[in-house]
């Protein structure tokens, strides 16, 4: 890939770069930019997590040494899996699993802990000079970051260090580039001011679209970054969790939320539009003739147009999403039907 091919690469389908000015500099100056993805350990992905790991494939294919950050003592913090660290690193272990199911170069990507970090004096030092640079108002700011927001009474201590720890983590990883959902967007945008006052390198940030709960509802709140209505295997009624069926594929988004012609908020177009597009290039719809037969989209726009002028019907999506969702998900039931340990 030349420099334009690799700046495209690392940008296409995100809801934004900051900037694609840096990131071209970025490539200019370094043949393999050092890029990470954190995760909490939390549970059993979601096909949410496609965004994410068709992006980290993005990011190894146009030449970046990517860190994938298992943050286990933030996903205690967060009072996952009961605060559990044994249950939170077999979670760990699990990601690393399907990751490398659905097409994530092993080679070329290393799985770091957070408790890697944790037992250096200088990364808590550097805790500590982020969270001097940073007000407590700035910090409840960032805390939605946590998935939650709850009222301050009902938070514990513990909580007020993770934005100072997660801004941290990329400097002393350290890589140049961190990607993550929309949601994780406060993080990155705290870390980018923190290296402006210290004079730290400053890293590119790139942030991918969430997806809705298969139910529908909630709010595309700015203040939240979408995450009141963003899919979440703590509730199994609004997800697809990995590994699944292609029957329970389909069971699942039949019966999800997809009012015609409606783009906000539908947990289905959001798939077709963020995941099948992204994975598969393009959107094939069977149907009966009577109906109109065969149809297929090569280009997302194209499709979003039809869908919004009437000229899909709901059914017809759901059927070919559930299609490309068992495809899309085939590599990673596989695995893990022959590797059941994996399972947390």
């Amino acid at each position: 890939m030349d420099l334009e091919e690799r700046v495209a690469r690392v940008s296409r389908h995100a809801v934004e770069t900051v900037t694609v000015e840096e990131l071209r500099a970025l490539f200019e100056r370094e043949s393999r930019p050092k890029a990470y993805i954190g995760f909490e350990p939390s549970g059993r992905l979601t096909i949410g997590h496609l965004v994410t790991a068709r992006k980290m494939r993005d990011l190894q294919e146009a030449g970046c040494d990517l860190t994938v950050f298992l943050a286990d003592w933030h996903a205690w913090i967060n009072d996952k899996l009961g605060g559990s660290l044994e249950r939170i690193e077999a979670a760990g272990r699990y990601m690393e699993s399907v990751f490398g199911a659905l097409g994530v170069d092993p080679a070329k990507a290393s799985y770091r802990w957070a408790h890697e970090l944790t037992g250096s004096r200088e990364y808590w030092s550097r805790v500590v000079r982020v969270a001097k640079a940073t007000s407590l108002a700035r910090t409840k700011r960032a805390m939605t970051i946590l998935g939650r927001t709850e009222e301050e009474g009902q938070l514990d201590t513990a909580k007020l260090f993770y934005p100072a720890m997660q801004a941290s983590d990329i400097f002393e990883l350290p890589v140049s580039l961190a990607y993550a959902g929309i949601d994780q967007r406060r993080a990155h945008i705290l870390a980018r001011e923190v290296a402006h006052q210290y004079g730290w390198p400053v890293p590119v940030a790139v942030h991918t679209p969430l997806i809705s709960s298969l139910k529908g509802g909630g709010r595309m709140d700015p203040a939240s970054m979408g995450v009141e209505r963003k899919m979440s295997k703590s509730d199994p009624t609004g997800a697809i969790t990995i590994p699944s069926t292609p029957e329970e594929i389909r069971e699942r988004v039949a019966g999800a939320f997809c009012p015609a012609k409606e783009v906000d908020g539908n947990p289905i177009v959001e798939i077709a539009r963020s995941i099948v597009f992204p994975w598969e290039g393009r959107l094939e719809i069977s149907r009966a003739e009577k109906h109109g037969g065969p149809l297929a989209f090569e280009a997302e726009p194209e499709f979003t147009a039809a869908w919004t002028e009437g000229k899909l019907h709901p059914q017809d999506l759901k059927g070919a999403v559930a299609a490309s969702l068992a495809r899309i998900l085939a590599p990673a039931h596989e695995h893990l039907a022959q590797h059941p340990t994996s399972l947390p």
